[in-house]
């Protein structure tokens, strides 16, 4: 069974007024996602991703492509701590 991890992403581009956080929200529920996006003042969205290794990598790719309106130029990935007992993911 794949191990469940946790990542503290910072998206840099055309990721605000775009989009951004609901194409996230969207795209996480299918692949059992948990976590957060959240608007940053300097214009990045910071977001926290749970769940297994395979579903991540597929989300990135997918925030990578985009929605034909936001532009990532940059995505910085870090491990965290995952949390237990995470249920959904939130826009906030």
């Amino acid at each position: 069974m794949e191990n469940v991890v946790r990542y503290r992403v910072r998206a840099t581009g055309r990721v605000q007024g775009v989009g951004f956080r609901y194409f996230a929200y969207m795209e996480a529920a299918p692949l059992g996602i948990t976590g957060y996006a959240y608007n940053q003042y300097d214009g990045s969205v910071e977001l926290e991703l749970q769940g297994k290794t395979a579903a991540l990598a597929a989300f990135l790719m997918r925030i990578r492509k985009g929605n034909g309106f936001m532009r990532v130029d940059d995505l910085e990935i870090q491990e965290i701590p995952v949390k237990p007992g995470e249920k959904d993911f939130r826009m906030n």
